[in-house]
């Protein structure tokens, strides 16, 4: 936990010390919010043994629940943050009671096809800018108060709640419910064994991941003040999916650390040159390939 204290320090610290500059203060803005949906999706992959390739899905309806009381004129957090991560909360479960039911690569394909429902649904809305997208007409306002459109206040907004989904999910992991969800990945038939049934369990930790990314997607809209059906696509569920591996399945920290690798890389090498996916992509492979246990297993072998 002592590699994420010090991250999150340098985040606190970023907008003081040199980095106050809108563009720096927007992509930090838009790691940390990457970061809290990879935070998520670690607590399927690295606490429940849940390879999801469809993660993204709940990012997105996030968003675009953001999206749909935007369009109604209403903007207040108060209704917008409750409202999106319970459509994230509720995606999640629906889909998960029946996708839980398999494991392994029948898990995948099947989160991997409902992210891609979810996809093609959001892109079949012309109410909502259909493939093109939707132009907010401003930022969520808290209690009538447009403090958002402070980049300083969104930078610090995004950083507690990262801050609070990492304590929340050293928490769970802490929990009796996170013990028997962690000894449910190693031995489901053992967990079942001494009385408990993983089904449940596995369920339950499903919704809340979708909520968690569901308020990822909240930030992610106001972030851009534009939400698209690529945010839905599997390729975002991919690029999570790295960030997790990135950082290192051992440790929900790895996750925050794995996202902000991911996105601070690819950002310098796309000022290197315009071919940086042919640099980007081999770096990934090697990554994986040679970083045993991911950056938190550097840091700990360092």
């Amino acid at each position: 936990m002592r590699a994420a204290l010090v991250v999150l320090a340098a985040l606190a610290a970023a907008p003081f010390i040199g980095f106050g500059e809108g563009y720096v203060l927007t992509l930090l803005a838009r790691a940390m919010i990457l970061a809290m949906a990879a935070v998520s999706l670690w607590l399927l992959v690295g606490g429940a043994g849940m390879v999801s390739l469809g993660h993204a899905a709940m990012l997105g309806i996030g968003a675009y629940a953001v999206v749909v009381l935007d369009d109604a004129r209403i903007t207040d957090a108060l209704v917008v943050v409750p409202v999106a991560m319970g459509a994230a909360a509720l995606f999640a479960l629906v889909t998960g009671a029946v996708a839980i039911r398999t494991s392994g690569v029948h898990f995948i394909m099947i989160t991997l096809a409902f992210g891609q429902m979810a996809f093609f649904t959001t892109a079949s809305l012309a109410a909502y800018g259909g493939d093109d997208g939707y132009t907010l007409y401003g930022r969520t306002t808290i209690g009538g108060q447009r403090w958002l459109e402070n980049q300083l206040v969104f930078h610090f907004l995004c950083l507690g709640l990262l801050a609070l989904a990492l304590a929340g999910g050293q928490m769970l992991l802490a929990s009796r419910f996170g013990r028997v969800l962690r000894a449910a990945r190693e031995n489901p038939l053992r967990v079942q064994a001494v009385g408990f049934s993983p089904y449940p369990y596995r369920l339950i930790a499903y919704g809340i991941a979708g909520a968690i990314a569901g308020l990822a997607g909240v930030l992610m809209a106001n972030a851009a003040e534009f939400v698209a059906p690529s945010y839905l696509a599997w390729q975002r569920s991919g690029d999570l999916l790295f960030m997790v591996i990135l950082g290192g399945l051992g440790s929900l920290q790895g996750a925050v650390l794995g996202a902000l690798a991911f996105v601070l890389l690819e950002e310098w090498l796309g000022h290197l040159t315009e071919h940086w996916r042919l640099i980007f992509g081999p770096l990934l492979v090697l990554s994986v390939l040679f970083l045993r246990g991911g950056l938190v297993g550097v840091l700990r072998r360092g």
